[in-house]
């Protein structure tokens, strides 16, 4: 605990007090070479009439993919519509070398990928169910039995392993996840996709809403994620996060990636140039 005068204090200072850390300890450290890492998430020409055009991105094993741009740059219509929440009308999807043809959600989730939507209390989870129940909710297959009857003890097994895996804080399984804090809402989301075998994730805004320790907690769990290698696509409006947690960022501008940045040469005014010039 500290005081200190409004003159005298920074931002840096405030969040440094609140973590426990100083800001560029925020976030974690990570490999700068991937390049002799596999490719597992290839993405040539993809288009949605009217949201995005001649999207093209690989992400390598163990790779985080910033994408930066305003408002309406198309960030969120190029995830759903490479998950197939919007279905596209060109383009491939390759995971692991092998083109994927995504109709639908079904068909990405089939395929290894996930996607933790920016808008969880609407998109992401069903409020008034339980922590369990939503960490199953996409999982049923992996607990339904002869005649369709469920596997309880292993349903709960999962569901445990789920929340030990990412610390989330709930006092049970049962408790309604609209009880928990965002943050903790944020890991129970991305929890139900880890029962799987994801090989690339999609993050959209993965810390919006959630507080600055929360927030050190999120970049940790991507950290090790990317490690345990898994591609991931996070999307940001916050260029910091952008800067401190991508290996490559691509930047939009209407719908269409304008370039994409090595990390070792990106910084906040090239970023703002890119998208207010190109």
């Amino acid at each position: 605990m500290d005081t200190s005068s409004i003159e005298k204090i920074t931002k840096e200072k405030v969040i440094e007090l609140m973590v426990g850390r100083p800001l560029n300890a925020v976030y974690p450290e990570r490999k700068s070479d991937f390049s002799k890492n596999p490719v597992i998430l290839d993405v040539r020409g993809l288009s949605k009439t009217g949201l995005i055009s001649d999207i093209n991105f690989q992400i390598r094993a163990g790779e985080i993919l910033g994408v930066s741009g305003l408002v309406g740059a198309g960030r969120s219509e190029m995830a759903k519509t490479l998950f197939g929440r919007f279905r596209k009308d060109g383009g491939q999807v390759f995971i692991h070398g092998e083109e994927i043809d995504i109709k639908s959600p079904v068909d990405a989730i089939k395929a290894g990928m996930a996607f933790v939507t920016e808008n969880r209390k609407i998109e992401g989870l069903t409020l008034g169910l339980s922590v369990k129940d939503n960490i199953m909710s996409s999982n049923l297959d992996l607990v339904r039995k002869f005649l369709g009857f469920i596997d309880t003890t292993l349903e709960n097994a999962i569901a445990t392993d789920g929340v030990n895996k990412l610390n989330v804080k709930t006092p049970s399984l049962k408790t309604p996840v609209q009880n928990l804090s965002g943050g903790n809402q944020q890991k129970v989301i991305t929890s139900r996709w880890l029962v799987q075998d994801v090989k690339a994730l999609i993050l959209d805004e993965p810390t919006r809403g959630i507080d600055v320790g929360t927030k050190k907690a999120i970049y940790d769990i991507m950290r090790n994620l990317s490690e345990s290698g898994i591609a991931i696509l996070m999307i940001s409006s916050e260029l910091p996060e952008i800067l401190g947690m991508s290996d490559r960022i691509a930047v939009m501008k209407g719908g269409r990636i304008l370039d994409i940045l090595d990390s070792s040469e990106a910084s906040q005014e090239k970023i703002i140039t890119l998208v207010t010039e190109g």
